[in-house]
């Protein structure tokens, strides 16, 4: 079973290359908003009774786009020739030789998806929020970024490298060799072994940095490192863990019995604790003149400040999702209405800045990755209003109330604690225990569903391959851990 991975690097371009992939930025930018012309134009002819054939998936927008390029309408000069007579040439668009064609093509893939999102929120199909119909790219409101797939050429050689002119460094079609800040030793690792294979490549330009993130297909973590019935090393226990996310404490983790297997009150609320300097750089943002050279260097500080609250946050909730799934093969969350909840303005900054729905998202993939399974409890089961130890449900429990009292047996708890096992006691009624994996035989779980799968067709992970070596029980792997208040990525005194 193949797994979808990606490595995000940070791009230190020479002059040179940043106006290659600011090149590159604008032809995509460019071909999108073509692409979204030609089904304008296509859908109007339409509706004035002509018979038009309206792209609509990637692959017409493509068609339609390249020969629209290579027609007198994308460019055409007039040729006078000896006698005074002058002649029509179409030339077709003359600078598209300028960047790598597969630009223009990524391009159309993304209006493609947009019109698949827009038909299916259109007819229902589609879940989330309503999408509208696409609209057209503004240099100042999109920011740079473009993505390059990788060809592999005739002699086998694939158009994206990584490591070809030293460890620090990424070969794209198109551009040439760009220096990045980190290591790439354990994707190049990866690829060497053929344990990985790069798909993409995405390049993008935020907070004042270009970064490129490789999306590749590798094979499954080894086996040391997937859960298994006897329980992987480091997994405690076995059964289900209920995992409640608050806000006075992030994480509450425990198990049916009551065990209280985990919990974060130390969350570092990175929009909280740098507010004060976001409402500083803001009202001084909104004294500049507009188009100013003052206005722009203090928009990129903002744009700094608020890089750096992300780049906290993500390493935090990376931090505690692989604590989680590490240590725990099935875990159960509650469903919540986040997007319902935010309407509370009075909670609405701190749900936000916890980023709930992140925090779920990254335990899934990555219980996946390892075999386990996630559940998501039905959203309307009163995890906090139930008594864990007689299953009386009270009436209300208030939001101030952080200890749960029950009126029926007289049990104390704290609220997040008694929640949590709630929601491990429903996981446990609703869903059995999951055969071995690795013992053969069909398989029900978050990763594979019912079956083995498909082979990748990247070998297996070794145990002792970067990025998988097995931690003896008791050794702590390492230097000791930082406290978060250290700037992550470098973004705090940017200008």
């Amino acid at each position: 079973m193949a797994r979808f991975t990606a490595f995000r690097f940070t791009v230190d371009p020479t002059p040179g290359q940043e106006v290659l992939l600011r090149r590159h930025a604008g032809a995509s930018r460019f071909g999108y908003n073509q692409c979204l012309r030609l089904v304008k134009d296509a859908l109007d002819a339409k509706a004035r009774g002509g018979v038009v054939k309206v792209p609509w998936t990637g692959f017409d927008l493509i068609n339609a786009f390249n020969a629209w390029k290579r027609s007198g309408d994308a460019g055409r000069v007039m040729v006078a020739a000896g006698d005074g007579s002058v002649s029509v040439v179409a030339t077709g668009l003359v600078w598209r030789g300028e960047v790598s064609q597969q630009v223009f093509e990524e391009a159309a893939v993304d209006l493609g998806r947009a019109l698949a999102a827009f038909t299916g929120s259109k007819a229902g199909a589609r879940a989330g929020r309503r999408v509208g119909f696409p609209r057209f790219k503004s240099k100042r409101r999109v920011p740079p970024g473009f993505r390059i797939r990788c060809k592999t050429s005739t002699a086998g050689r694939p158009g994206i490298r990584v490591g070809d002119d030293g460890p620090r460094s990424v070969t794209l079609p198109g551009i040439g060799v760009l220096v990045v800040r980190e290591d790439t030793r354990r994707l190049r690792r990866m690829l060497s072994k053929g344990r990985a294979r790069v798909l993409s490549a995405t390049v993008a330009y935020r907070a004042g940095r270009w970064s490129v993130v490789l999306t590749c297909e590798a094979a499954d973590l080894h086996e040391a490192h997937q859960h298994t019935q006897a329980g992987s090393a480091g997994t405690e226990g076995r059964g289900w863990v209920g995992m409640d996310r608050g806000l006075s404490a992030l994480v509450v983790a425990a198990r049916a019995d009551g065990r209280e297997v985990l919990r974060i009150d130390d969350s570092p609320r990175p929009a909280r604790a740098g507010m004060a300097r976001q409402r500083r750089l803001a009202r001084s943002l909104s004294r500049k003149q507009p188009g100013s050279a003052n206005r722009r260097d203090t928009a990129a500080r903002l744009a700094g400040h608020h890089a750096y609250v992300r780049a906290v946050r993500a390493r935090f909730l990376h931090q505690v999702s692989n604590q989680l799934v590490k240590t725990h093969d099935r875990l159960a969350l509650e469903t919540l209405n986040v997007t319902g909840m935010l309407q509370n303005h009075r909670l609405a900054a701190a749900i936000a800045d916890a980023a709930w729905a992140e925090l779920a998202r990254q335990v899934t993939y990555k219980q996946a990755w390892r075999g386990g399974r996630v559940v998501l409890v039905d959203r309307w089961y009163p995890s906090t209003k139930t008594c864990s130890a007689c299953r009386t449900v009270a009436s209300v429990v208030p939001l101030g109330q952080r200890v749960f009292t029950c009126n029926a047996c007289g049990y104390q708890a704290d609220r997040d604690h008694n929640a949590a096992v709630n929601l491990a006691v429903w996981a446990e009624q609703h869903h059995a225990q999951t055969r071995d994996p690795h013992a053969g035989g069909p398989v029900t779980n978050a990763r594979r569903g019912e079956g083995t799968g498909p082979r990748t067709r990247a070998g297996e992970t070794g145990p002792h391959d970067a990025g998988t070596t097995p931690t003896p029980p008791g050794v702590r792997r390492g230097r000791p851990r930082r406290a978060l208040s250290h700037d992550p990525e470098g973004l705090r005194d940017r200008p």
